[in-house]
């Protein structure tokens, strides 16, 4: 008996995916000549084209034309929903200020807490629509977006709430994360373990009560909150139902990466100065290490991630863009796979997982999207290019044809 006809069968496509195995990327990638059948928005089976239109009579029909197919892409670590620039602050780098010079006077992220918090819901919302579209046009049909400009309770859940309804104004998935422990808030004087507090009594089980937040994400540094403080904070966060990932040991080692994996965070974010217990711990946790070549890029860093050491631990390793208004600019997927193979050594292969699988993990959300496979959502990207290399080789180039979210092309 023949299933169910499916809603549509994507035909004619050569189909990459990745399925990340127990050490990192696993050993089935691939790039073969696939139908995909879905049904309902998700992927029901792949084949030969003629064994899915037995299997699905009265499918339609969706002629890639030989191009080249993948998941779609996940941008799993960004800053998109903001007010304000830092162009200034771009032009005190060039001239030699550092990072932490321009956040101690003032700058950095409270200069964009300002901002933020002077703006109402929709001027967030109109003002990131169009970042959110350029990664859109390079294939992303996932992407996280965090809080963390608001640093109080109001803004911090208009912000997530602009995260939700960029959602429902665009044909993706958006994961929201709640960066409570982003920067001390100005008025509270310098006195950080009084908003550690007031983080775990207050703001956290406000912001769990909502609904608005899928996770809780922390920036461990010296710049920001103290290991120690962190843990308390992470532990309150998971308390409250809310999965932890860290920015860590992005300027400084100071054990972040042993710090998220003691709490099994779903990822653990820049990793530059992560040592080689750092990486271990990630290992054993299973927690993704998520590369962010664009801050690494525009703060004009020496220190490279660990990148061979997370590799020869098996460590899932995912790119991002870190988009935001002051250390990494950037709304290009295509540009963080770019410069995270430059830049940090990736071979093709993964930085396409890392914009996969390894991304969708880092989210919690393996089981959804990702991999091209019966069950998954249908969320793909169809490629005017002839190899995957130039998804990654080419830089300026927007070679998408064609993106399917959840089964539906884009007009």
């Amino acid at each position: 008996m023949p299933a169910t006809s499916a809603t549509r069968i994507i035909a004619n496509g050569r189909v990459w995916t990745a399925v990340p195995g127990a050490a990192g990327l696993g050993a089935a990638v691939s790039v073969l000549p696939l139908a995909i059948a879905e049904q309902q928005g998700r992927i029901t089976a792949s084949g030969a084209l003629h064994d899915l239109q037995q299997r699905y009579p009265g499918a339609a029909l969706y002629d890639a034309g030989g191009r080249l197919v993948t998941p779609g892409f996940i941008d799993c670590h960004t800053h998109i929903v903001h007010a304000g620039n830092r162009a200034a602050e771009f032009e005190r780098r060039r001239a030699g200020e550092s990072y932490q010079s321009i956040a101690q006077s003032g700058g950095g992220i409270l200069s964009t807490v300002r901002a933020t918090r002077a703006a109402s819901l929709q001027q967030l919302i109109d003002t990131a629509l169009p970042r959110v579209d350029a990664l859109l046009a390079e294939g992303v049909t996932t992407l996280e977006i965090k809080s963390g400009y608001g640093l109080d309770l109001d803004p911090e859940l208009r912000m997530l709430r602009a995260a939700r309804a960029i959602a429902d104004q665009r044909a993706l998935g958006v994961a929201t994360t709640y960066l409570g422990a982003h920067a001390l808030p100005p008025e509270h004087g310098g006195d950080a373990e009084g908003y550690v507090e007031r983080l775990c009594k207050e703001l956290i089980p406000a912001v769990a009560a909502s609904g608005l937040a899928d996770a809780f994400d922390a920036y461990c540094e010296s710049v920001a909150f103290t290991a120690p403080q962190v843990a308390r904070i992470f532990a309150a966060a998971q308390a409250h139902g809310l999965r932890v990932k860290l920015h860590a040991d992005q300027l400084s080692n100071m054990h972040g990466a042993r710090l998220a994996a003691q709490h099994h965070a779903l990822s653990a974010d820049h990793l530059e100065y992560t040592d080689e217990d750092g990486v271990a711990a990630l290992a054993r946790a299973g927690t993704v290490a998520v590369l962010l070549p664009g801050a690494f890029y525009f703060l004009r860093e020496r220190q490279r991630p660990p990148v061979e050491a997370l590799r020869r631990a098996g460590v899932p390793m995912a790119v991002a863009t870190d988009c935001n208004p002051g250390t990494s600019p950037l709304t290009s997927l295509l540009t963080a796979m770019n410069l995270a193979a430059v830049e940090f050594g990736l071979g093709t292969a993964e930085c396409l997982a890392g914009v996969t699988c390894h991304a969708a993990r880092a989210l919690g959300l393996q089981d959804a999207i990702g991999t091209i496979a019966p069950g998954m959502w249908c969320d793909l990207a169809v490629w005017n290019v002839e190899q995957p290399a130039e998804l990654v080789n080419n830089l300026g180039a927007r070679p998408l044809h064609r993106r399917f979210w959840h089964g539906q092309p884009d007009a």
